[in-house]
């Protein structure tokens, strides 16, 4: 989607669909007044009508408005002036989008970003508008033999701006609102291919073509011979019952200071989980395309962090294997050895992603990271505990905790954190091997992030368990792109942006 900034009012301002907002009883925003007055009272004329009670998210088309150059008025609802959230806020942006998309104006010029919101400052505004407006239009259509594709799809987003000073913060914010949302729309793209499309050697195809479009992207992919020789015999184990091929990848974006340590994102991408031998149950098993999320969000930031060019380096590590339940399969009691060289009792298959994780957090340490955030679909009693509203963080490094709780609030990403005792780490003892891969169904999510913890003793680390969060189920049954915003913001913080 083509992005670009008008400095002009919204009565002058030449588009097929100007978007306003409107509040409750019958309460203007400044764009909506410009236009009721350039019109003669015609926005006034339709509130008093009923035609819309501005609820958030209500939308109201208006055509033909007196000395109004566009042809297209789109009123939308944000609901009562002294009430407008960030939750409204972004109910209204996607409302707007679908709107538009649905009117077959190609093309809009959006005012929602000069409404207040609480502590909420024009830039937030405006990435936000942008972020909703990608994510409100995404679809997934590409293996259907007939796309269901919009009449006329909005292909343009014109932000109008009437102050001059503002024009180019809101220019910046919208670049950055754009390149957020449409890793999120990569990420989702990734998570909804089946497994017999987005393999681990896919998902190293896609790696390497990132590189070549951003000059300061480096990439580079392990076989299974590779990592064989490096010992890693957590992440081999998982890969044994597949006739897929393992890949463990790693994106380098080189955008800070040559000798600047980097921060490392590490992303399970189990492209296919069918539990191995500890098979899960048949029905919902469709679902578990979705076991590769992790890896979809560091590749949907690692391309926001790209497009943006954030001064900062960055390292997406990606061990991508299938778990399937072949006749060379690991099986419940057999025993590996990390290429840390602690050795784990795998008492349950179905906890592969634990598996694959702890090596490659290990091989991580050759970066030298300042902080090393791991990102996974990682167990079902996260879903339990926090519902599919907010992912679970937990980690070794309170501040780095706090930073990446204080980015999903802004990004309306949200995480909770859960903690991390000591004694949660007792359940993962085994009279056979240095650790269990389970720790039994009590606190299963605080257990498997116990399980990594053991293997990030040499940096500051973070696990986000987004089993909740990475994607939908029923009839909105797909990728989320979650938690790309969370982890952009934080990657934006630390750079100072």
């Amino acid at each position: 989607m083509d992005y670009t900034i008008k400095n002009k009012s919204a009565e002058s301002i030449s588009s097929p669909c100007i978007v306003v907002g409107v509040f409750e009883r019958r309460r203007l925003t400044p764009a909506a007044a410009q236009l009721d007055e350039a019109s003669g009272g015609a926005v006034t004329a339709a509130l008093k009508r009923g035609d819309t009670e501005a609820k958030p998210g209500q939308t109201r088309l208006l055509t033909g408005l007196d000395t109004v150059k566009a042809p297209r008025v789109l009123l939308v609802g944000l609901g009562k002036e002294s009430e407008l959230d960030e939750r409204n806020y972004r109910k209204a942006v996607a409302a707007a989008a679908q709107a538009v998309q649905d009117c077959a104006a190609g093309e809009a010029a959006f005012y929602l970003h000069e409404v207040k919101v609480k502590a909420r400052d024009l830039a937030w505004r405006v990435q936000q508008l942008a972020i909703g407006v990608v994510g409100a239009l995404y679809r997934f259509d590409e293996l259907k033999s007939e796309a269901e594709t919009p009449k006329k799809p909005l292909k343009k987003l014109t932000l109008g701006v009437t102050d001059k000073d503002q024009a180019k913060a809101a220019e910046t914010a919208l670049a950055q609102g754009m390149a957020v949302g449409q890793g999120m729309s990569l990420a989702r793209d990734l998570g909804n291919r089946p497994g017999n499309v987005c393999t681990p050697t896919y998902l190293a195809d896609q790696a390497k073509a990132l590189g070549k479009r951003h000059d300061k992207l480096k990439v580079q992919s392990l076989d299974r011979k590779e990592m064989k020789k490096l010992g890693m015999g957590a992440l081999l184990a998982v890969a044994r019952g597949s006739q897929e091929e393992p890949r463990l990848i790693a994106m380098e974006w080189h955008g800070g200071k040559k000798d600047e340590q980097p921060y490392v994102l590490v992303g399970k991408g189990i492209t296919f989980d069918t539990g191995g031998i500890s098979l899960k149950p048949g029905a919902g098993m469709d679902e578990m395309k979705f076991d590769m999320c992790g890896a979809a969000s560091v590749f949907g930031t690692l391309q926001a962090v790209a497009e943006m060019n954030l001064p900062i380096n960055v390292v997406g590590v990606v061990p991508a294997s299938d778990n399937m339940p072949d006749g060379k399969a690991v099986r419940p009691g057999d025993i590996v050895k990390t290429m840390s060289g602690q050795t784990v009792e795998i008492l349950n298959t179905d906890a592969e992603g634990r598996l694959v994780l702890c090596d490659a957090l290990t091989w991580s340490e050759q970066f030298k990271p300042q902080e090393i955030v791991d990102i996974a679909t990682l167990t079902g009693a996260c879903i339990i505990g926090l519902g599919h509203h907010r992912s679970a963080v937990l980690g070794n490094h309170p501040p780095l905790v706090q930073a990446l709780r204080e980015a999903g609030e802004t990004s309306g990403d949200p995480c909770w954190e859960l903690p991390l005792d000591p004694e949660y780490d007792e359940q993962l003892k085994s009279n056979f091997a240095d650790m269990a891969n389970i720790g039994g169904r009590p606190a299963g999510t605080i257990t498997a992030a116990s399980f990594l913890a053991r293997f990030t003793k040499a940096y500051q680390w973070a696990h986000l368990d987004i089993a909740g969060t990475a994607w939908l189920s029923g009839d909105q049954k797909g990728a989320t792109g979650r938690p790309v915003p969370l982890l952009t913001r934080y990657l934006m913080d630390r750079a100072g942006v």
